[in-house]
């Protein structure tokens, strides 16, 4: 059987990947000791490495697939193909930031004001870039782990990877500028896109992927309405909502289904049932395909 590997985020993003790749159908089953998951697509052969080392894995085709931060893309220098943007992170469905922070009592207000000063980080390449950009030269060194600590008794500010920017907020830091802004991409090796087999794997999956992204969030309504009271019931509706409408075996009813935020679906069902709707239904979405 023909198998596609894919480089599997192990680390902050597992969480969030299982789930989202449980929303496209495919469920992986992470045992805590191997780096080797099972899953329900026979065609998928997982392994799984710190997102920070699969960008150039997939760049060396030991992987033919991977999902990794731009920011790991950006910091490897890797040379991959980038198939979709994924916009989730660990807690949320947004992009994170790599952030220049100091400490919270500092004078410095911008990134000038650390010229010739030492900053800290993780991700040295795309901070000597940006160091670059802005015309500053400063001493940029790699830190090991608990970056905010070292300010401001061993540096002068870090560069980290935030998504609230509460952990600064609690370690005494404040924000300066966003040095990049990153969100998880899925990503080829070029030589396995040039396999027809694959190609087509890797575009189903994207596909599967990108609909369950697009279903966070929305959820379905079904409802039936009189159809003198249909013109009430649309007005309810959103802006932009386009209902499907069907006619039902009883004269005189129609049926109607309409996709949309489920933050507003508390607001809008009362109205919905005063305007002549009835038999609501609210059901989740897992994928929407656009």
């Amino acid at each position: 059987m023909k198998k596609l590997r894919l480089g599997f985020p192990k680390g902050s993003l597992q969480e969030s990947t299982l789930a989202l790749f449980k929303k496209a159908g495919i469920n992986i089953y992470v045992n805590d000791r191997s780096y080797f998951p099972s899953c329900d697509d026979e065609e998928l052969e997982i392994i799984m490495v710190r997102t920070q080392e699969i960008p150039k894995y997939v760049e060396d085709g030991v992987f033919d697939i991977g999902l990794a931060g731009y920011d790991w893309i950006v910091e490897s220098k890797a040379k991959v193909e980038e198939i979709a943007e994924l916009i989730y992170a660990k807690s949320g469905y947004r992009p994170v930031r790599w952030v220049l922070a100091v400490s919270e009592n500092s004078k410095f207000k911008t990134v000038k004001d650390l010229r010739n000063k030492r900053i800290a980080t993780e991700a040295v390449n795309i901070v000597k870039s940006y160091l670059r950009r802005q015309k500053v030269k400063a001493a940029v060194e790699f830190s090991w782990g608990a970056t905010e600590a070292k300010v401001p008794e061993l540096v002068d500010g870090i560069v980290e990877l935030t998504e609230t920017g509460s952990s600064l907020r609690a370690n005494k830091l404040k924000i300066i500028d966003t040095v990049l802004e990153s969100t998880t991409r899925l990503i080829a090796n070029a030589q396995a896109l040039k396999d027809t087999w694959k190609k087509r794997k890797i575009e189903n999956l994207a596909i599967l992927l990108k609909g369950a992204l697009a279903a966070e969030g929305m959820v379905g309504l079904k409802m039936n309405v009189l159809a003198d009271k249909l013109p009430q019931v649309i007005k309810v509706l959103p802006a932009l909502k386009n209902p499907t409408i069907s006619s039902l075996t009883q004269k005189g009813w129609v049926a109607l289904e309409v996709i949309m935020e489920e933050k507003i679906v508390k607001r809008i069902i009362p109205e919905l049932k005063r305007a002549g709707a009835q038999g609501i239904i609210e059901y989740p979405l897992n994928k929407v395909i656009l």
